[in-house]
């Protein structure tokens, strides 16, 4: 087992084969980290290049008092990802790539995490804006969050220069972040226009991002389009294909309600022919297996997975492929 202060900064598509990837879900709070452990030993055995770690921030629920009055509660579902991605790197010795969100946490509450991933050796990062539902930010704290991934970005910039919030200093800082972030091949869902969207991406990739992943996609002409328009404008850092196997029938119409991407009509009507979870499984699995070999075929320089619900298919798939 490495140790995890000998851990390197991951390089997609620098190795001799393409990286195998996946990102985990942190099990809802009150729940045991072998839920985590259980699909991590279930995928190791295909060399991941490292594993995603999503980052909640707490909701704002509505409790009622003794007196029928109601108070406002913030709640965390699930524990965040700096134990989390310590515990992997130490009990497995793959690099752990915790997500880094603005939305939900202040400028301080990440100055605290960075703080603590670097002491832990835990120095791959993943940056998003994050989601905003169910998020509520008191009136008049607005200035203490970061509106965009490009600020909490710039944010992560100074922690490596050892610049800290109000300019203070930051010692001890031996080995500085590298990490990844978005990139939406059918355009991000509050982009006015792809244009738009490209150039915000452009900015990701010349403030210092070294690699994209993409959301999940079903048609691989998307991302083949999406990466030559990238590669026009200049954007040359490594884009992973993120990929997500069905497993339930509902994710035909939940999927794009929630992502806003389109499934192929080919894919589609297979789906609508099942009667069961079970035969839609099978169906992702044929599909997606399909969409990586091509993929693979094409040079992508490597696949991230999206497990949650799908980690007996993802492991189906990755047999079939790697």
């Amino acid at each position: 087992m490495n140790n995890i202060y000998n851990m390197t900064a991951i390089n997609p598509g620098q190795g001799s084969k393409p990286g195998f990837s996946f990102e985990i879900l942190p099990p809802l709070k009150g729940n045991s980290i072998f839920k985590v452990y259980e699909v991590i030993d279930r995928l190791r055995e295909f060399e991941p290049q490292y594993i995603n770690i999503t980052t909640h921030h707490s909701e704002s629920v509505y409790r009622e008092n003794p007196d029928g009055t109601l108070r406002r509660v913030n709640v965390l579902k699930r524990p965040g990802s700096v134990a989390i991605a310590s515990a992997i790197q130490t009990r497995y010795g793959i690099p752990a790539v915790p997500h880094m969100i603005c939305k939900g946490f202040t400028k301080e509450e990440t100055e605290y995490a960075l703080l603590d991933l670097n002491f832990l050796g835990v120095t791959n990062l993943f940056l998003l804006r994050g989601d905003s539902k169910n998020l509520t930010i008191p009136k008049g704290t607005e200035n203490q969050y970061h509106e965009h991934a490009t600020d909490l970005q710039r944010q992560v910039n100074d922690f490596n220069k050892g610049i800290g919030l109000d300019d203070q200093k930051i010692q001890g800082i031996e080995t500085p972040f590298r990490y990844g972030m978005a990139c939406y091949p059918e355009k991000h869902e509050e982009a006015p226009n792809m244009a738009s969207d490209m150039r915000y991406l452009k900015m990701k990739v010349d403030q210092g991002a070294d690699y994209l992943v993409t959301q999940m996609f079903f048609d691989n002409q998307k991302y083949f389009d999406f990466v030559e328009r990238c590669r026009a404008e200049g954007i040359t850092v490594p884009i992973i294909p993120g990929i997500k196997p069905i497993v339930l029938r509902n994710q035909l119409n939940v999927l794009p309600r929630v992502f806003h991407l389109d499934i192929p009509e080919a894919f589609a009507h297979e789906l609508e022919k099942c009667s069961t979870d079970a035969e839609a499984k099978t169906v992702g699995i044929e599909w997606t297996t399909e969409q990586c070999k091509e993929l693979l075929n094409a040079g992508v320089p490597g696949l991230h997975f999206y497990s949650y619900l799908a980690s007996d298919s993802i492991a189906q798939i990755a047999k079939a492929i790697y």
